[in-house]
């Protein structure tokens, strides 16, 4: 059955196989590039006598180096079943396309994880035949983030170790931590990764946490009652009930806003730049979406903090 976090996990490593660093670490191979890979058919039904469908399928093909295939399987619990799926995603797919396949299953809790990792065997007797062993995206094998200057250069890599160790007893600090981290970027970005990590928890605890650290913004997940979409929603129902429209305009420039600056002094504080009260004052009380969406995109290279504002002379 699809979940939420099965749909979370084909999002994240679909758009964002930089995610997949750990995978490529323990392979002992260079840190994993966007532009090295490209999305296959996650179907792999043959003649339709039984529909199979894996949940994210990738080929991998680097400039130099060996290409191969990854079949990303989210798993959130053990099921006796996928000895035997996952069998056929790797046999079919190594027909299919004449490469090796690496399997990459992705699980929450270290049960699973343990489970995850096989091998399974087909076998008679002593003899097996064929032996299945996932690469598993686990609490034993993502790095725990509790540093936003990782969130800041690995959003992805940080939104799986948000969801991979979500049941963790440090599962609070590092939400906390990315939550920070997450925030330093554009309105929109943020928005973003913020609701993958959400889906990502599907119905664990930990997501009532993470709800909490989360700001309105419109959904990228429609239908997964995600808090920014109840947000959205309620915002236009009330829209529509009152009439306000010209309001709500001014409400949501001004939150831009607000959302803007506070990204800019984020950026700011993570790359350890001094910032005065004048400062501060300045960037959280301009309203100029302009302005700040320079100040944000000059935010990652100024050298000091004053520097954002030295083409613009001092503040009126």
């Amino acid at each position: 059955m699809v979940t939420a976090t099965h749909e979370a996990s084909h999002q994240l490593f679909r758009k964002h196989p930089e995610a997949l660093t750990p995978v490529f670490e323990a392979l002992g191979l260079p840190p994993p590039v966007k532009t090295d890979f490209h999305e296959l058919s996650a179907d792999v039904t043959e003649i339709r006598p039984m529909e199979r469908r894996a949940d994210t399928v990738l080929m991998f093909e680097p400039d130099m180096g060996e290409h191969f295939v990854l079949a990303v399987e989210a798993q959130t619990k053990k099921d006796p079943d996928k000895a035997n799926s996952w069998a056929y995603y790797v046999a079919y797919l190594r027909a299919k396309y004449d490469l090796p396949v690496l399997l990459v299953a992705v699980c929450r809790d270290r049960s699973t994880a343990a489970w995850a990792m096989g091998p399974f065997e087909c076998a008679v007797g002593p003899w097996s035949t064929q032996v299945t062993r996932p690469f598993v995206l686990g609490p034993q094998t993502v790095p725990e983030v509790t540093d936003e200057t990782v969130v800041v250069q690995q959003p992805a890599l940080a939104a799986l170790s948000a969801i991979v160790h979500s049941q963790s007893r440090r599962a609070a600090a590092i939400l906390e931590t990315v939550a920070r981290g997450l925030a330093s970027f554009d309105r929109d970005t943020t928005k973003y990764w913020f609701e993958v990590v959400e889906v990502g928890l599907e119905s664990t605890p930990t997501r009532k946490n993470w709800r909490k650290l989360m700001e309105n913004a419109v959904t990228y997940f429609p239908g997964h009652g995600t808090l920014f979409e109840e947000k959205y929603l309620e915002g236009k129902a009330e829209g529509e009930a009152t009439g306000e429209a010209r309001g709500e305009a001014r409400g949501e420039a001004r939150g831009e806003a607000r959302g803007e600056a506070r990204g800019i002094l984020r950026v700011l504080e993570v790359r350890g730049l001094a910032l005065s009260d004048d400062i501060r004052e300045r960037i959280a009380t301009c309203t100029d979406l302009d302005r700040l969406n320079d100040w944000l995109d000059r935010s990652g290279t100024v050298e000091r903090a004053e520097d954002l504002f030295a083409e613009e002379g001092p503040a009126a």
